[in-house]
């Protein structure tokens, strides 16, 4: 890092930091739901992190929005964005598509993200991306032949998912299955959910903050469980929510059927900058990650000549500043490494990573096995499984706890949140 002139290392009282120099683009693109023509531009939270692109652009921001209107004074409570740092505005209805927009209070109407188009992107990257994106990006001419071929029909479903209640109309449409045991992840998920209860009880946590995927339906979980035994423990998320409640039949954090019944709007900043790791909020982090090595460092950016992943997203912040992690994987050697390949997230705060074999505890600096769920064979041979299943030599605590097998009715509270098991189907 000594060659890299974005990077650089000072002495402080503190001992020694290393400095990461800002990131100035020279242009941000972002969409909201209203500017006036000078190019004031308001916004509704929850914010994430756009409107730091905004302010940090050399040039300034072009902006899309649902609507350009003569005076924003009534809202101007919500502009976030002033006209000098606006080079143009645009009027483009949907002009965040796939994604959602939450407009409360505005001249414009709210939908959600279109989580079957982000699929369908998805599913094409593994095939015939080329064209794919000729016919969703390249061919339409502008944004109305764009809208023409999602159709009226999507979007008016669209604009209906912003209903807080709509997640009914998806819960019958993919009732639970009650039947089949517990996959592998809907274990390790299970496990993980009475790990993050066991840490909120420890710490006295305020908040718990998610990752994407499994990490997130077993931290709504344990959160449930928690309150059920009295904690006053709240869900927060990276993109600007603080006290949310999840709905069924949708395991995304980017929910907006949960953000008219969230008691705090904010962005990024504040969440992952003031309440994790901020004085006076106690928070437990939950995660996932590709990899995790023996001392808890998580690889979710890049496995060494294989492909790359998803990023750090808000992992690292996660990962470095709360009081407490627990980290929710699969077993297996490919997944359980001696060495990460990349550093994602500093291991040094992670409390525990659980797996469907057994959980990691943090002890002298590297992970131990701690315990084991019940099921086939005697305690001895579970434990040697789960040694087995790591990849490096696992360490084992001279008395292992034998946990209770995760039982269907676990499964069942995580599959009333995913119960198409997007996440949770082996």
């Amino acid at each position: 890092m000594a060659d890299n002139p974005g990077y650089a290392r000072a002495a402080s009282p503190f001992g020694e930091l290393g400095l990461v120099a800002p990131l100035h683009p020279d242009v941000a693109l972002l969409h909201a739901p209203l500017a006036d023509r000078a190019g004031n531009v308001a916004f509704s939270g929850p914010q994430l992190e756009g409107l730091w692109g905004a302010w940090a652009a050399r040039r300034g921001a072009v902006v899309t929005v649902e609507q350009v209107v003569e005076d924003i004074s009534p809202w101007g409570h919500l502009v976030q964005v002033p006209a000098h740092r606006v080079l143009a505005v645009v009027e483009a209805p949907f002009g965040c598509h796939p994604g959602g927009l939450y407009a409360p209070g505005l001249p414009v109407q709210s939908f959600g993200e279109d989580i079957p188009f982000w699929s369908e992107a998805a599913r094409a990257a593994r095939q015939d991306f080329d064209r794919w994106a000729k016919h969703w990006a390249l061919e339409p001419a502008d944004q109305d032949q764009y809208l023409e071929r999602l159709g009226r029909g999507r979007l008016e479903w669209l604009r209906g998912r912003s209903d807080p209640d709509s997640w009914r109309e998806d819960q019958r449409a993919h009732p639970v299955d009650e039947a089949s045991p517990p996959t592998r992840w809907e274990q390790a998920a299970a496990l993980g959910a009475r790990e993050v209860e066991r840490e909120v009880a420890a710490t006295g946590a305020d908040a718990v903050l998610a990752g994407a995927g499994v990490a997130n339906l077993a931290a709504w979980v344990g959160v449930d469980r928690a309150r059920a035994a009295g904690r006053e423990v709240v869900l927060t998320a990276e993109l600007g929510l603080w006290g949310y409640r999840p709905t069924p039949a949708d395991p995304y954090i980017f929910n907006h059927r949960v953000f008219p019944r969230t008691p705090m709007l904010a962005d990024a900043g504040r969440v992952l900058g003031m309440v994790v790791g901020g004085p006076g909020t106690v928070t437990v982090g939950c995660l996932g990650a590709a990899q995790v090595d023996r001392e808890g460092n998580l690889n979710s950016t890049a496995v060494p000549g294989g492909p790359f992943l998803v990023g750090s997203g808000g992992g690292n912040d996660v990962a470095s500043r709360a009081d407490r992690v627990v980290v929710v994987t699969t077993s297996g050697p490919r997944r359980l490494v001696e060495r990460v390949g990349y550093v994602t997230s500093p291991g040094t705060r992670v409390g525990a990573v659980v797996t469907e074999a057994g959980v990691l505890r943090r002890r002298d600096g590297e992970l131990w096995l701690s315990a084991v769920p019940g099921g086939e064979g005697p305690l001895d041979q579970r434990v040697r499984r789960a040694v087995e299943s790591c990849g490096w030599e696992l360490r084992v605590e001279r008395q292992v706890e034998e946990l209770a097998p995760v039982g269907l009715d676990e499964a069942l509270a995580l599959r009333r949140y995913d119960p198409e098991g997007l996440f949770l189907s082996d």
